[in-house]
């Protein structure tokens, strides 16, 4: 047998792809990331002293029931959306998920689609306020798809994303842009491979994180920047060259030996090199940090989310102190999966999002650089929710409404975008699964794609369609924009 420490060391050795029989692989990797970066660059204006572009990916993690987020307000319309919300899987006389017509007052949409009149959510008045002054928009029933589907394909299981309905493999999908395999590597992630050399910052990655690992910033060579809501960036426990106490002081002393001491050991001198990047960029963002902007309190709520939000404003403000011209930040706020209270749940958790994304909003507004038409803020869910109710909440389902933000320079806003489907149940609509499950219309390829475009991902196999393979399943080759929610010219 194997003797198992020579087993470890050759796995590392091949997970590290620094050595062994994966080197070539990894050269051939680097040489194919430079000539994309290389691309991507003259692909944008990152010459440009004033250029920088952010996006803010936000996942509500265990599937929003977005057709209570996004709903038909006119009065016939409304009426087919309580039919459909109304009863039980067995029981059409049981009280269902509707929101009453005359709670959506305030939150109506100023814009007419479809001929219809629209309505957010009643909590969601920040929301509605960004959406009629454009600086909102939504995208309606996007979801997974390998190719555009009908009801008879899926049925017989032609080319159906992995895993429908199930969370572990829908919310890895949306991360990955992957719908047709399963990757541990995001589009986000592959972005930052492509194009992290428009900055100049080599101890921070591109890609920032508040919500620490996750599979949409993971690429080829790229991992996330974890920092904290509260506190920013995290060092190494004990290490605070700051301080004059005597505990720490002996303590910053002894890591400061273990970081600049000599290693012939591959794992021992591996780890020590890995800490030394982890801690140069403690210590240089904690540098730029001491000027980043600070906002008077109450300008943020007081939440997770809220503190989420003010933490990425305050670190945009510091962007070129850390030498960044391209930044990508990943948010995850959890318990959306609503089988019970859906209704009470949604009242307090939209009403947090909303807040939280009208103050981000609003204090990019008071920065200066524009910087409010520099950043996207998107959303992502696994899948929406059935319309009909399995008591007091909604189940797993496939199509859902989602929304992105920025400023009115930077958005087509006040617009919806997509086809929000007929929320008749029944055979005769084409989309509809049962108990209100929705074929999707709007494939997340194509929604991701016009946001890696406006980012600096060049058209072509090699660049967009490398991190989103499908894209020529929906008619789209590149030299417009997928879906048109972003302005200007990419």
């Amino acid at each position: 047998m194997m003797d198992k420490n020579d087993f470890s060391r050759r796995r590392f050795l091949g997970q590290a792809s620094c050595a062994g029989l994966g080197y070539l692989t990894f050269v051939n990797q680097l040489l194919n990331l430079k000539a994309m970066g290389a691309a991507a660059m003259a692909n944008s204006d990152v010459n440009d002293s004033d250029d920088y572009k952010a996006i803010v990916c936000i996942l509500l993690a265990g599937g929003n029931d977005s057709f209570n987020m996004l709903m038909p307000y006119d009065t016939s319309s409304h009426s087919e959306y309580v039919t459909a919300r109304s009863g039980l899987y067995t029981n059409e006389d049981e009280p269902g998920l509707a929101i009453p017509r005359s709670e959506l007052a305030n939150t109506v949409l100023n814009t007419t689609v479809g001929g219809k009149q629209w309505a957010v959510h009643p909590s969601m008045t920040g929301i509605q306020s960004l959406y009629n002054s454009g600086r909102a928009a939504f995208l309606t029933n996007v979801g997974t798809l390998v190719k555009p589907t009908t009801r008879a394909q899926y049925e017989n299981d032609v080319d159906n994303p992995l895993g429908l309905f199930s969370h572990a493999d829908q919310i890895q999908q949306w991360q990955t842009g992957l719908p047709h395999e399963r990757s541990a590597k995001g589009w986000g992630g592959k972005i930052a491979d492509m194009i992290s050399s428009c900055n100049s910052n080599d101890k921070i990655s591109m890609n920032v994180s508040l919500s620490g690992n996750n599979i949409f910033q993971s690429g080829k060579t790229t991992i996330e920047y974890a920092i904290d809501p509260y506190r920013g960036a995290v060092g190494i426990d004990g290490f605070d060259p700051a301080s004059d106490w005597m505990v720490r002081v002996a303590s910053t002393k002894a890591i400061n030996n273990m970081l600049t001491d000599r290693y012939e050991d591959i794992f021992k001198r591996t780890y020590v090199n890995t800490a030394k990047n982890a801690l140069d960029g403690y210590l240089q963002f904690t540098d730029a940090f001491q000027n980043a902007v600070e906002f008077p309190d109450g300008t943020f709520p007081d939440s997770y989310f809220g503190s989420s939000m003010e933490m990425i404003a305050r670190t945009i403000s510091i962007r070129e102190a850390l030498g960044f011209k391209r930044q990508i930040y990943f948010v995850t706020v959890g318990g959306w999966d609503h089988h019970d209270e859906v209704i009470d749940n949604q009242q307090n958790m939209l009403g947090m999002v909303s807040g939280a994304i009208a103050s981000f909003q609003n204090a990019l507004g008071t920065m200066t650089g524009d910087i409010e038409n520099k950043v996207l803020t998107m959303f992502i869910s696994e899948f929406g929710r059935t319309l009909r109710s399995n008591g007091n909440g909604s189940d797993h389902a496939w199509g859902g409404n989602t929304m992105v933000f920025g400023g009115s320079n930077l958005l087509n806003g006040g617009q919806m975008y997509g086809s929000y489907p007929s929320l008749a149940l029944g055979e005769s609509n084409p989309l509809e699964l049962g108990l209100g499950r929705f074929i999707p219309t709007l494939a997340t390829d194509l929604y991701y794609a016009e946001v890696a475009k406006w980012f600096g991902v060049p058209d072509g196999p090699n660049q967009l369609g490398s991190i989103f393979p499908n894209l020529g399943n929906f008619d789209y080759l590149g030299g417009n924009k997928p879906v048109g929610f972003l302005s200007g010219n990419f």
